[in-house]
């Protein structure tokens, strides 16, 4: 029968599950909650019973998160899923026995046990359904209270009566958050960003212990770029303007980033070339005088690490040196001045530049007919000016960054074709340098917050370069990168952890039942926090409020054979 006042969503693939906190599985879920009917809308009389929604059809409206049932009602819905895929109920109309995926369904937790979801899972034995797995979830909370903590000793023993056991197992999780990236005033910045580590280990002694140093650790990094703060800003300012110039190129409208210094681009270029002309001697400029280290020791930023990484270059030519003067610029009309200017000290053979060989930008061409004192007529109109500037900035950009993966970090030349190509579109380029700005952020964010090596960068690059290869770009991708535990001990031995769970468990294979509890700065599902039933309340210990909550979450489990 088709339940109007339930809607159902499958989760599967890449899709982030909303129990993967709880269930460890791998198949797609059903996950069911309490239809939400938007004023006027007769949508759902005109679904067809057959057909579950899809998971952008269930994302929460205005905020509200998305809406709970009952725990009677949650309990009917497994009874009804139960009944469909037991063989032994012969009165159920179907055509074929079908192992249906696993169902999770939220509960409001508004019985006395504060039941949060109901989950069933088929037990098969080959093509045959077995039996049912059911299991309930409870949350208590939040509180600051650990005198309300369940005991170690105590969850082992109501385990082993529930399931008759004699031999239980214990493992340990915990979470700690090493970095929080907090947002600052007028910035860009997100507070989403974050590195945390997840440790696990065997043979838990106590409550809320400390793992031992012996566990396995996986490192957790979802960084946003554009924190003031970092030591590559200048270089993200950078790319904000290669990303407004390929904009312009694309749209025909270009929106100018607020300029990072006070003197105008033009007044720098004006500066740069006269530079030029007092030092023309008849050799080119030297990528390596003091003048151009200042340049590259400006746009690698100010942190010392970060201008050892691009100091070994050396060789910035006049091109990516021009570049650093105009990445100042704010207004169409200053992007022409500034052109006007070099192009006119070209055409009077005042200045003889030194370019790298292999570039194909029109600047380039420009400047290797100047060498023969014939220059064709530029018309500094139209979308001209601002392909010049974004060609010679996007050649710029791709060796600083090179200069980085291939050269410091030593990284495998695997990849290199993939991100500096120029095979495919100059959107496509940019894409692919926005992704090693990407890498960049999180390589020198691990080196200066966490003190990472070489040893623990190299392998971080690979992981970040493989993902980078088959997916487009995406600054909330949560990368893993597993560590010793040792690596990270100073971070979190005197901090409090955001989640500590420990793992009761019983039998083998599909025999195994276990129970789960756990404490965790965060409700277990994100119904609860649109709950305005009053369960989850704040609370003090001893009239204070510095004592940290922690929402106490429980799961067990049971088999019903068939």
């Amino acid at each position: 029968l088709f339940q109007t006042d339930v809607e159902i969503c499958l989760v599967g693939g890449s899709c982030k599950s909303p129990i993967a906190r709880f269930w460890n599985g791998s198949s797609p879920v059903y996950i069911l909650q309490k239809a939400t009917h938007n004023e006027g809308s007769d949508s759902l009389e005109e679904s067809k019973p057959e057909e579950a929604l899809f998971a952008s059809e269930l994302l929460p409206k205005e905020n509200l998160g998305p809406a709970a049932l009952s725990v009677g009602r949650a309990r009917q819905l497994v009874s009804f899923y139960t009944m469909v895929q037991n063989p032994n109920v012969s009165h159920v109309e179907r055509s074929d026995l079908v192992v249906l995926p696993p169902l999770w369904i939220r509960c409001d937790g508004s019985d006395p046990g504060h039941t949060c979801w109901v989950g069933a899972e088929p037990l098969t034995a080959g093509k045959e359904i077995t039996g049912i797995k059911i299991y309930v979830i409870s949350c208590d909370g939040p509180t600051a209270d650990k005198t309300c903590f369940a005991s170690l000793e105590g969850l082992k023993m109501e385990h082993k009566r529930r399931h008759h056991s004699s031999v239980v197992a214990t493992k340990g999780f915990v979470q700690y958050e090493l970095i929080q990236v907090a947002a600052i005033e007028d910035t860009i910045v997100d507070s989403g960003s974050k590195m945390y580590v997840d440790i696990t280990w065997n043979n838990v002694d106590k409550i809320l212990e400390s793992p031992p140093l012996i566990s396995a650790a996986t490192l957790n990094i979802a960084l946003e770029s554009g924190n003031p703060r970092s030591p590559v800003f200048q270089l993200y300012q950078e790319l904000q303007l290669l990303l407004a110039l390929a904009e312009g190129l694309k749209t025909g409208m270009t929106e100018w980033p607020e300029p990072a210094e006070s003197e105008s681009a033009v007044e720098l270029v004006q500066e740069f070339l006269t530079d030029l002309k007092k030092k023309l001697d008849g050799d080119c400029v030297s990528g390596n005088n003091k003048k151009t280290e200042k340049i590259q020791s400006d746009t690698a930023a100010v942190d010392s690490y970060i201008k050892s990484i691009f100091s070994e270059r050396g060789d910035l030519d006049f091109a990516e040196q021009l570049w650093c003067k105009m990445r100042n610029v704010s207004s169409y009309q200053e992007l022409i001045d500034c052109f006007t200017l070099v192009i006119k000290s070209l055409e009077h053979g005042e200045i003889q530049p030194w370019i790298h060989r292999g570039s194909s930008s029109f600047l380039h061409e420009l400047i290797q007919q100047s060498y023969h004192g014939k220059m064709e007529v530029v018309s500094l109109t139209g979308i001209t000016p601002i392909q010049m500037l974004f060609e010679i900035g996007l050649d710029k950009m791709k060796k600083d960054y090179v200069s980085f993966f291939i050269g410091k970090s030593r990284s495998s030349l695997l990849f290199q074709d993939y991100f500096i190509s120029t095979s495919v579109d100059l959107q496509e380029q940019v894409h692919r340098v926005q992704k090693l700005h990407h890498m960049l952020e999180i390589m020198v964010n691990c080196r200066d917050l966490l003190h990472f090596r070489h040893e623990n960068l190299f392998p971080l690059t690979q992981i970040c370069m493989k993902h980078y290869k088959e997916n487009p770009l995406n600054e909330k991708h949560v990368f893993q990168l597993p560590i010793r535990t040792a690596l990270v001990k100073e971070f979190y031995q005197n901090e409090s952890p955001e989640i500590w769970k420990v793992e009761i468990s019983s039998g083998h294979g599909p025999k195994e039942v276990k129970t789960m509890w756990e404490v965790s700065t965060n409700p277990p599902a994100e119904h609860l926090r649109a709950n305005n039933s009053g369960l989850f309340c704040d609370s003090t210990v001893n009239g204070s409020s510095e004592e940290r909550l922690y929402y106490i979450t429980v799961t067990k489990c049971s088999q019903v054979p068939f």
